[in-house]
């Protein structure tokens, strides 16, 4: 499991990304679920176009180039819809809402913005006390 964070601000854009990084896994996506929770991701790579046919909830969006720069992003993209972004090497998908909640997160500009860059880091595991 890996974290989707601001290159910025250093704040987690997703705390729980799953990476789809083979055809299989990108076929799959996210047909057959019912949501993504608060944080979770998914990230299809590579990838330039998605669709949510046959999907049952609406999702964030966010397209970005070989450099991890944000290219495009979509907000509330409904089920039965297609996007597609040529300049993009890969697409990550949020709960829907989720761009406009970190949008209104403070005054220290956590809002994903084209032109901004994000990249993967891996979860940590929090140490126990002995």
């Amino acid at each position: 499991m890996m974290r989707l964070l601001h290159d910025r601000t250093g704040a987690d854009i997703a705390t729980a990304v799953t990476v789809a990084d083979t055809r299989a896994s990108r076929r799959q996506g996210l047909l057959g679920r019912d949501s993504l929770a608060e944080g979770e991701a998914l990230m299809l790579l590579p990838c330039s176009a998605i669709h949510t046919f046959f999907m049952r909830f609406a999702i964030d969006v966010i397209f970005v180039d070989r450099d991890n720069r944000v290219v495009r992003t979509m907000s509330r993209m409904r089920p039965w819809r297609i996007a597609i972004t040529w300049r993009a090497h890969s697409v990550i998908e949020l709960p829907a809402g989720w761009l406009d909640t970190l949008a209104r997160r403070g005054a220290a500009g956590h809002a994903v913005n084209v032109g901004d860059q994000v990249y993967l880091a891996p979860v940590r595991e929090e140490r126990r006390a002995s």
